[in-house]
């Protein structure tokens, strides 16, 4: 999701940047100050900034294009405006100010973004309500059509001064950017957008599945502009090709050897500093060469055109195109590829080096092939991530697979009965969910479960029981009948409900469960609109009045068992903590379920040896709801250890 919003900012850049060189070119200041008042008073109807659900997601469908049409409707007009701000005002500057270059205001606001990155999650998304932030959106919008209104109306007759007059036809004069030089920009821009995009796709998939991790790479990513585009250039290119060379060497191990790298203390500073010594790279030589002022929108035209295609094609078309997190070896290559073309008049040792990195990196890309192929029986890839089956043998030499999204574990299965009849990993007899299958209720039962995996609950099922998974994934649906036996041996009657499980079961009648499982959380990343009073509301609803609803609290990094007692508590359930230890013989994983019911004669009669824990909930927590959550009251302390499957 977070991989596709990129894309529609980009492409709003790149509208917005278009909309700034072609009126700047061709129009009067008159005419082009006319034109932007207009569309500023136009985007006032988009107000309030808020989601627009046009309609709902066909299941089973990419949801790309609804993102991509969402955030259009939403918000499409205001921010292209936004994104063109940034080069008309140093358009306007240029023309009314005697000071030589503009460009130093693209670093300014690069800084604002990045400030603003920053303060959303700690500041605001904490302790605003949706409802409000929209609110206090609208009105900021607002103010700022305002003043970009009369900035825009005065720029229009400002006056020029001689010192101006000179400079603009020192300008005039200047030579204009050749083919090389706009290809160079174009390129450098692309390439940051591709590092971007796929290291922070393998941070969040294959390394650490940390919440708000995200923010991140996207802060360095800013911070390198505004490096590189302040008053005073702060990029020295014989110092950052050598940094460069150490980037491009770090990545090129942490890929071809992973077991080294494999520890959140280790991988996510080796990949974030990566990042940002290539984009300090990639944005120092766009800002080593750029223009007169009088080619400024032209030039960040291009640069806007490459952060496009580049997000584009790791945001929209390597999911398509590649059946595991292969762009950034690709990425890696582009990088050498273009030191290469900026370094060419260096000399023939430096044009020697550069290739033979970028041929490096090409044995790196041949290597993560050959690695997703080790032990690997199936491999997909769609916008939800990348899936692969692996099959090992245990110490018995006993066959198993396993599905895995990225790294994390989401299921396993002995391939030969009678093991492969028997639960496994989190889902085993003693964990919170297995306890709630098999004491429920002694005669048939109806079970749901809100994520599928490789189907291991339906090893619960007997002869006159109903199971109703929800899974949003189609590739998962296809690789648990296919690649797993659980939903073909089980003798229970199973259907497969595809798409959002929450909208789902928002347009079922009552299902009169006496379970439903809630795991749909992919690894240490979250949904949170699936922990919220509405979404609960909602399964309580669907589950008979002694029901039993069993959330899956494991995580890393979060500490979930508090949100759901406060949401039972809430609803006016009674909720327990039950954990359970590894049991890797059995390939059973330890696991935390807490289980939230009325029924208290179901939790009268959980047997004293499984593990129930009391449920500590931090002071000044609140009730998660659809307008509000606070992930950083729940946040777990960073444990310096390799990073574990779930």
């Amino acid at each position: 999701m977070w991989a596709a919003c990129l894309v529609f900012f980009q492409c709003a850049l790149l509208l917005g940047y278009l909309h700034a060189d072609v009126t700047s070119r061709r129009l009067t200041p008159a005419r082009q100050a006319q034109l932007h008042i207009a569309l500023l008073i136009l985007s006032l109807l988009f107000l309030p900034i808020a989601p627009r659900f046009l309609q709902a997601q066909r299941a089973g469908s990419d949801p790309a294009s609804a993102i991509l049409i969402l955030l259009t409707a939403s918000i499409g007009l205001p921010f292209v405006l936004l994104s063109a701000t940034s080069p008309l005002v140093q358009a306007w500057y240029a023309r009314a100010s005697a000071q030589r270059e503009p460009y130093h205001l693209f670093a300014l606001s690069n800084l604002a973004s990045l400030l603003a990155l920053l303060s959303y999650p700690l500041l605001i998304e904490p302790h605003v309500a949706a409802h409000r932030q929209a609110t206090l959106w609208s009105a900021l919008f607002a103010l700022f059509v305002l003043l970009c209104a009369a900035t825009a109306w005065f720029a229009r007759t400002a006056s020029t001064t001689p010192a101006v007059a000179a400079r603009t036809v020192q300008s005039e004069t200047a030579a204009a950017p050749t083919l090389r030089e706009k290809l160079l920009w174009l390129g450098f821009s692309a390439c940051s957008s591709m590092l971007l995009l796929s290291i922070t796709n393998k941070l969040l998939e294959d390394v650490a599945p940390v919440p708000l991790l995200w923010v991140l790479p996207l802060a360095l990513y800013l911070l390198t502009f505004a490096l590189a585009f302040s008053r005073r250039i702060f990029y020295w290119r014989w110092l950052s090709v050598r940094f460069l060379a150490v980037a491009l060497g770090s990545f090129g191990y942490a890929i071809y050897e992973p077991m080294y790298t494999e520890s959140v203390q280790v991988s996510v500073p080796v990949f974030c500093i990566g990042l940002f010594l290539c984009c300090w790279f990639c944005h120092g030589e766009l800002a080593l060469r750029r223009p007169a002022p009088r080619y400024a929108t032209s030039f960040y035209l291009m640069i806007s055109v490459g952060g496009a295609l580049g997000a584009i094609f790791v945001g929209l078309a390597a999911p398509h195109l590649f059946t595991a997190i292969y762009e950034l070896p690709l990425a890696l290559i582009f990088t050498a590829s273009l030191a290469v073309a900026a370094l060419w008049p260096q000399g023939w040792l430096i044009r020697l080096f550069w290739i033979a990195a970028a041929a490096a990196m090409v044995i790196v890309l041949v290597r993560n092939v050959r690695e997703f192929d080790r032990d690997t029986i199936v491999r997909m890839r769609s916008f939800y991530g990348a899936l692969r089956v692996r099959q090992f043998s245990n110490w018995l030499k006993e066959p198993y697979r396993t599905l895995y999204n990225g790294k994390i574990e989401h299921g396993a299965q002995y391939v030969n009965p009678p093991q492969s009849l028997l639960p496994t990993t989190y889902y085993g007899p003693d964990s919170g969910v297995g306890l709630a299958l098999t004491r429920c209720c002694p005669n048939a039962k109806r079970v749901g479960a809100i994520g599928l995996g490789a189907g291991t609950l339906a090893a619960y099922g007997k002869t006159s029981d109903y199971f109703r998974f929800y899974e949003i994934n189609p590739q998962v649906v296809n690789i648990a009948r296919t690649s797993f036996s659980y939903l073909r041996d089980t003798p229970a009657k199973v259907d497969i409900v595809l798409g959002d499980a929450r909208l789902s079961l928002q347009s079922e009648a009552p299902q009169q469960f006496d379970v439903l499982a809630v795991d749909a959380f992919s690894g240490d990343a979250i949904p949170v609109h699936l922990l919220t009073r509405e979404a609960f509301a909602l399964y309580l609803r669907h589950l008979k009045p002694d029901g039993i609803l069993a959330v899956h609290t494991s995580n890393s990094y979060l500490n979930l068992p508090p949100v759901v007692q406060l949401l039972a508590a809430d609803a006016g359930c009674d909720a327990q903590l039950i954990e359970n230890e590894d049991e890797h013989r059995k390939l059973i994983d330890s696991s935390d379920w807490v289980l939230v019911t009325r029924n208290r004669r179901f939790l009268g009669a959980i047997d004293s040896t499984v593990m129930i824990e009391p449920i500590s909930v931090p002071p000044n927590l609140r009730v998660w709801t659809d307008d509000f959550n606070n992930l950083f009251q729940i946040l777990r302390p960073v444990k310096f250890k390799q990073s574990s499957p779930r």
